[in-house]
């Protein structure tokens, strides 16, 4: 059963990479597209919005993929003058910081995209809670990906490492 998750994750990571990669490539061929059809006095106007929506998408789910694949919020110079057991401590510390924050961005961002239903990207005619449920979404996501570095660190051995 662990190891039908772990795949099921594992496939889920690559997925996410693969939206991301998809999403960014959009979003750079839609502004230069837009931008070269400004110029020749023919706007395409839906690029700008469709650009803002797939953005704030690659913003948070970047961020998980970030977050998952490397310590980006830490400050070696000074953790690394304690004992492996402080470290580790103060470690664990910092994934529950980071989880609470996440919690605190998932409990305001879903009210947020509520109230953002009756609001419409102007020329997509779409709500624009497609774009600020990538908020809570995306927190989520990170959540779980810290929740994943907290078990195994608290797994681990202090003299081991994370």
């Amino acid at each position: 059963m662990v190891n039908e998750v772990k795949a099921l994750y594992n496939y889920f990571c690559k997925f996410e990479e693969m939206v991301v990669q998809i999403f960014l490539c959009s979003i750079v061929f839609l502004v230069f597209s837009s931008a070269i059809c400004r110029t020749l006095k023919v706007p395409i106007n839906w690029a700008v919005d469709l650009s803002l929506l797939l953005y704030a998408w690659t913003v948070f789910l970047g961020a998980d993929m970030a977050l998952r694949n490397a310590d980006l919020v830490k400050v070696d110079m000074i953790v690394k003058k304690f004992s492996p057991a402080k470290q580790k401590a103060i470690y664990i510390l910092w994934q529950v910081v980071i989880i609470v924050f996440l919690a605190s961005l998932i409990m305001y961002g879903v009210p947020l995209a509520l109230e953002s239903k009756k609001r419409l990207f102007q020329t997509l005619g779409i709500s624009y809670s497609w774009a600020t449920i990538s908020v809570p979404v995306g927190s989520t996501l990170m959540m779980i990906s810290t929740g994943i570095k907290l078990y195994k660190a608290v797994k681990t051995p202090a003299n081991k490492g994370k």
